[in-house]
């Protein structure tokens, strides 16, 4: 294994994970956000979520099936993908967890309310370090380098919105920032799997993109956007999504 690589992958995801904290860091000055404005955040995360997952893990892994023919190329992508959703499907079955707005999810738990929202936002992180350490892992620039700024910016507006959550559900402002900045880190133990699983096996690199990317789409599908268009949120999600599609589009092809 490439320990140099390993190290990066690490860095980039720790980085990418404090970028959650760094985002939440005006819950300090703002106690709580207009429903366009949470939108608007959760909208630009997942927009940028989005291209991330096409742009920089599905298209580099279609193009490394290209050798076995388009039709056994675009098979193995496809179960790349749904193993990926399919994995992330099943731990929101199996573990416990409460989202801010479509309540509780899972098996039933005694555990405090707070920390089943820390569950629910630990999932969400879950695919994004996992996306990082198949990216970097890769060990081309032009695949580690755009995905793992893309989960950094997407981590930003989401860390306000988690702290600012938390915050209206009962918790301090400080406590709020503590949760959402913790909850970022995860990124790097999860990175660390998807460079593992590259490094070991070279033969797994366009099935890791596959996977990685399948994770993000099921999270962004089943998660960010139905919560970001709640009643009028709807019109600036859209917008949101819209912008930070197109700016993470625009940031993959700059740095390719």
């Amino acid at each position: 294994m490439d320990l140099p690589l390993l190290l990066v992958a690490f860095g980039a995801s720790l980085g990418a994970g404090i970028a959650t904290g760094v985002g939440a860091l005006p819950v300090l000055a703002v106690r709580r956000l207009t429903d366009r404005s949470a939108g608007a955040l959760m909208g630009l995360s997942a927009g940028v979520m989005l291209a991330a997952a096409f742009f920089g893990l599905l298209l580099p892994a279609l193009e490394a099936f290209a050798p076995v023919g388009a039709g056994w190329g675009a098979a193995r992508a496809v179960a790349g993908v749904l193993a990926g959703a399919g994995l992330i499907e099943v731990l929101h079955r199996v573990m416990p967890h409460e989202h801010f707005d479509k309540g509780r999810e899972g098996p039933s738990s005694h555990l405090a309310r707070v920390w089943l929202f820390i569950v629910a936002i630990t999932l969400h992180n879950v695919p994004e370090g996992l996306a990082v350490g198949v990216g970097v892992g890769t060990g081309e620039r032009a695949v580690g380098l755009p995905v793992t700024l893309g989960i950094a910016l997407q981590n930003m507006p989401e860390g306000l919105v988690v702290a600012v959550s938390l915050v209206r559900a009962g918790q301090s402002r400080l406590k709020g920032l503590a949760i959402a900045t913790l909850t970022g880190l995860v990124e790097p133990l999860v990175s660390l799997f998807g460079f593992a699983a590259v490094q070991l096996a070279t033969a797994l690199l366009p099935y890791g993109l596959a996977f990685a990317a399948g994770a993000m789409l099921y999270v962004i599908s089943h998660e960010i956007i139905p919560e970001s268009h709640e009643p009028k949120r709807s019109e600036a999600a859209t917008w949101g999504v819209m912008v930070g599609f197109c700016g993470m589009m625009a940031l993959d092809l700059l740095l390719a």
